[in-house]
């Protein structure tokens, strides 16, 4: 089996991948805490990737109709999946198991 195959490409219930929610949750809750949607080095900060990384990731939500953007308007990502399919934001740098 290759690593495109593998569990971080399977689709879950929701159809989308692993890294398709991180990036879905990461738009949400960044919308919800600064009453905007996030610019793309904003997730580009976030998750420790290129920028090309990131531009990717946001047309292929948006082929995937994950998502829906306004051409030509900065920061105009809206999420199409109800907040209640969105997976838990795995924040950077947080182990968990370690006490606040």
């Amino acid at each position: 089996m290759n690593r495109k195959s593998g569990a971080a490409r399977s689709l879950s219930a929701q159809g989308f991948t692993e890294k398709q929610g991180q990036y879905l949750a990461f738009i949400y809750t960044y919308a919800h805490m600064f009453r905007r949607p996030p610019a793309e080095a904003d997730m580009q900060r976030h998750f420790q990737v290129s920028p090309p990384s990131v531009h990717q990731m946001i047309v292929t939500l948006e082929r995937n109709a994950l998502i829906s953007r306004q051409p030509g308007i900065a920061r105009s990502i809206q999420i199409l999946v109800p907040p209640e399919d969105l997976p838990i934001l795995n924040w950077l740098g947080i182990n968990q198991s370690e006490p606040l």
